[in-house]
């Protein structure tokens, strides 16, 4: 019988500059992303070895790979990164376990997240640092918050002191 647990029983730190990106990896993921990925590192420490085959070609985990190599996240892991290594018998076993890794992460659903919003707002969290923690730009927490307009422009600038003067540029 198989032992499903075999790679994540030997988790091992290695130097980052060993490893591989493969050569067919369809997902892309956006700069705001990456930047979101990082600060869930900072945030939760790493979480998610990275999977490797035996040549150390990544399987999964190339963004997590990509931004380890970027600061702080190099000087903090030393150059280190977590890896766990699988074997497979060909080459199209390593693409299923690529594209399966990226499917199964699934998508956010509109009725959870609003209520997650919801929630957090009244807990009491700036939308500053929801927008910092989750990665979303302050209109898309409007969005979900179901807050009016000016209700949510009144949290966005709750403790700011000093407005710049606006004034015209060209009359129509």
């Amino acid at each position: 019988m198989k032992d499903l647990l075999k790679p994540v029983s030997n988790v091992q730190l290695i130097n980052r500059e060993k490893l591989l990106p493969n050569d067919y990896n369809p997902n892309v993921v956006s700069k705001d992303n990456l930047e979101l990925l990082k600060q869930s590192i900072l945030s939760n420490g790493w979480t998610m070895p990275i999977v490797i085959r035996p040549d150390f070609t990544i399987i999964d985990g190339f963004h997590r790979w990509l931004i380890s190599g970027q600061e702080p996240l190099v000087s903090l892991l030393n150059g280190m990164v977590p890896v766990v290594i699988v074997e497979h018998e060909d080459k199209s076993k390593d693409i299923y376990g690529t594209i399966t890794h990226n499917r199964a992460r699934g998508q956010h659903l509109l009725e959870p997240m609003r209520r997650i919003i919801k929630d957090l707002l009244a807990e009491g969290k700036t939308v500053k640092e929801i927008s910092k923690e989750l990665g979303m730009k302050p209109e898309e927490i409007f969005r979900l918050s179901d807050i009016s307009r000016d209700e949510f422009l009144k949290m966005l600038t709750k403790g700011v002191k000093d407005y710049n003067k606006a004034y015209i540029v060209k009359e129509i």
